[in-house]
This record gives C-alpha cells, structure tokens and sequence, in this order.
C-alpha cells in the first residue's frame, strides 16, 4: 500500500521531515529516485533540457559508481543530488546501526546535504543521527548547508507495475500543487510508466507558467 497524497497524519507523525516547500510562486520540486541508471537517466535529463526543468536526483552509491559518468552529467547541468544509500536500503529492516553504516558509504560517492530513505522508511529514533552523519559528510566536501531528509508530497506511483502509464500521470496532474515535491524513478522497473508521464507532466506545467526547480537548500 503506498499514498499518492502525502497524508496530513504521515506528515504529522514525521514532523521534522521534509515534505514540502512553502511557495507562493508557481514552481514544483520534480526529484528522481534510484538511478543513475543507463537508459532512464539520460531519457530524464534529455526532457528536463527540452523544458529549460531544473530536478533533484536522489542517487543510490552503488549505481553512482556504476554509472560515474551519467552522474557528473547530472551535476553538470544543474541539477541536485541526494543520497538514497549505498544499496536501496529499507530503514526499517535493519538495525540503525548497519543503515548509518550504508547511509555513510554513499557519502563517499554522493557530496549532498540531502537524504531520501528508500520506501519513504526511517524509523523515528534514527532521524537525528541521519541528519547529523549527512551534515558532517557534506560539510567534510565544503557543502555547509544543514542536512534535511526529502520525503514528499506527491507520488507518481510509476515503480508500480499494476499501475497503467495513463493512470500514472493522472495521478501526479491531480495533486501536484505550488511548491509540492513530486516523486518519479530513473529506474528500469519505472520506465514504462515514467517514460510515458514525464514529458506529458513537463508540458502541462511549463505550459500553464511553471518552473521546476531543485530541493532548496
């Protein structure tokens, strides 16, 4: 079971968490999560160029060291990156020691003041020690910005296989507002749906006068 509207409780509960930006002005926080990836990325990349679209990508190390160069392409064209851990890690399967641990590998290949935990899974009590590990990192690579953990207010749902293309877009035009943060995948398993709804999702936006930008620091 997943929200595609972040529920006000869920956003209650994990208070000290990211989930939106305060914004007047017509802009949203498209971010990608799992990549890079060989195909997906470069796809997401080549449609956020076409629509001048500025993205966070919340990368996972292992794939980072597969794919250095589609990473610094991300980098060098003015997008952001996040740390999503080493290896897809589920915050609430292990202990907060061994996800600390994970989450501290992926520093090394992920300079960034931000973390994701994968399936929008972190337990309460490690909040704090996240934010203080990624503060010290960044901070160690001249990033001097305080850490936040980036959850979301809307989700594609594009990881979801029984999920049509169709219904996909739908989901993320029917609750996507100023200022929400929007999740897709730069993933094979989101391709299909992805694929279809970003481009789709660029040109409704940029045409009715909005601007994609990346996770404020």
């Amino acid at each position: 079971m997943y929200f595609i509207k972040a529920p006000f409780w869920l956003r209650l509960l994990y208070r000290p968490l990211m989930w939106k930006v305060p914004e007047k002005d017509k802009v949203i926080y498209l971010t990608f999560d799992d990549g890079p990836h060989a195909k997906a990325t470069p796809f997401v990349l080549d449609q956020l160029k076409k629509y001048g679209a500025k993205a966070t990508f919340f990368c996972i190390g292992k794939n980072v060291d597969a794919e250095k160069a589609i990473f610094e392409r991300i980098l060098l064209e003015g997008h952001k990156v996040g740390n999503h851990t080493q290896n897809h890690v589920n915050g609430w399967k292990v202990s907060t020691g061994q996800y600390l641990s994970n989450i501290d590998l992926a520093t090394h290949s992920i300079p960034s003041s931000l973390f994701r935990p994968p399936y929008g899974r972190i337990r309460l009590n490690a909040i704090t020690r996240v934010k203080s590990l990624i503060s010290l990192r960044a901070k160690e690579k001249g990033i001097q910005t305080d850490a936040k953990i980036v959850m979301w207010d809307v989700l594609s749902g594009d990881f979801d296989e029984y999920l049509s293309p169709e219904k996909c877009l739908q989901n993320v035009l029917k609750y996507t507002k100023s200022g929400s943060i929007v999740v897709f995948h730069d993933s094979a398993k989101a391709w299909e749906r992805m694929e279809y709804a970003l481009p789709k999702l660029l040109d409704y936006y940029i045409q009715s006068g909005y601007v994609c930008k990346v996770i404020p620091d």
